[in-house]
């Protein structure tokens, strides 16, 4: 599958968009994603747990880990990162079943951060299957985020 080489793309058909207001400063959410440790106590919906076996968080690196399902199934995941800035990380989901690009921007907006993900897959096709499941798994995300940011 060939995904958009940005996802700066005009078709927005192919785009699952999530935003939230956090009430810590960029500097914070940007070392949520940078430290490993940090990033697999938040990362993927509630109930779900995560094995890194490979974190190199640079443009071109590769994240390579097992998300853990809450009844013990594992789901491989393999990324790379293309971009790597404080306030802009996209990265490339490999997996031939959810295959997308994902820009996360973090924004300073009133004492706290607008953190935007922006799920831009290959085709309409693709991003309606998990159109149904996705959102909420991103607001999960965010929530456990939160809670992790919060302590």
């Amino acid at each position: 599958m060939n995904l958009p080489a940005s996802t700066n793309g005009s078709n927005d058909d192919c785009i699952l968009t999530t935003t939230r207001r956090l009430s810590v400063p960029p500097e914070l959410v940007f070392r949520a994603y940078r430290e490993p440790d940090l990033l697999a106590r938040w990362w993927g919906p509630n109930g779900f747990r995560n094995e890194f076996h490979e974190f190199n968080f640079q443009p071109g690196g590769a994240w390579r880990c097992d998300m853990i399902g809450p009844d013990g199934a594992r789901y491989a995941n393999h990324s790379v990162f293309e971009e790597v800035s404080a306030g802009r990380i996209v990265l490339r989901h490999l997996d031939p079943v959810h295959e997308f690009t994902l820009t996360m921007t973090l924004n300073a907006e009133a004492g706290g951060t607008r953190l935007t993900w922006r799920m831009a897959f290959a085709s309409a096709a693709e991003c309606d299957r998990v159109r149904a499941f996705v959102p909420r798994c991103n607001e999960e995300n965010f929530d456990r985020l939160e809670a992790v940011l919060g302590r």
